[in-house]
């Protein structure tokens, strides 16, 4: 009679101990967005390089990754991405509007003035960077932030 009880109560148990392990992959699976081939470095990501795969073991703790293709699709690529691997999101950073080297109007407004002129761009920035400008005719070195459209906004000193 003794004998089983125990076995019962092993066994139950024992399936108490599963239950955990059946239901947690279904709860802890979640969808991340992965390169199908090399992705170098200064290359522009699109979408039809990507896939949706689901991630299996989510580390806590784990790093910003791309979960959608909205993440990286338009993105350029800051270092190598391998085929199959997890992106961080740090590895991937907005075209830039402005390249170094290249003639770039400058735009100072205020109220119903607006000035602009044509610099050359000493650094390479996206919108919203701040960046080094060389005035074209004077010059003089000027800091600005460069804009949706390409220009680079200038404010008063």
């Amino acid at each position: 009679m003794r004998g089983g009880f125990l076995k019962r109560r092993v066994w139950l148990a024992g399936l108490l101990a599963a239950l955990p392990l059946l239901s947690a992959p279904a709860a802890a699976q979640e969808t991340v967005v992965v390169p199908v081939r090399v992705i170098y470095p200064g290359e522009t990501v699109s979408a039809d390089v990507l896939d949706e795969v689901l991630l299996r073991h989510p580390r806590s703790g784990m790093a910003a990754i791309a979960r959608l293709p909205e993440d990286l699709d338009g993105k350029v690529a800051r270092r190598t991405l391998l085929p199959g691997r997890l992106v961080p999101l740090s590895s991937v950073r907005e075209p830039y509007l402005v390249e170094k080297g290249a003639a770039v109007t400058v735009v100072f407004s205020e109220g119903a003035l607006t000035i602009s002129l044509l610099a050359v761009s000493l650094q390479s920035g996206a919108a919203g960077d701040l960046v080094k400008l060389r005035n074209a005719d004077s010059g003089a070195v000027i800091t600005g932030i460069v804009m949706g459209d390409g220009t680079v906004r200038v404010g008063a000193s």
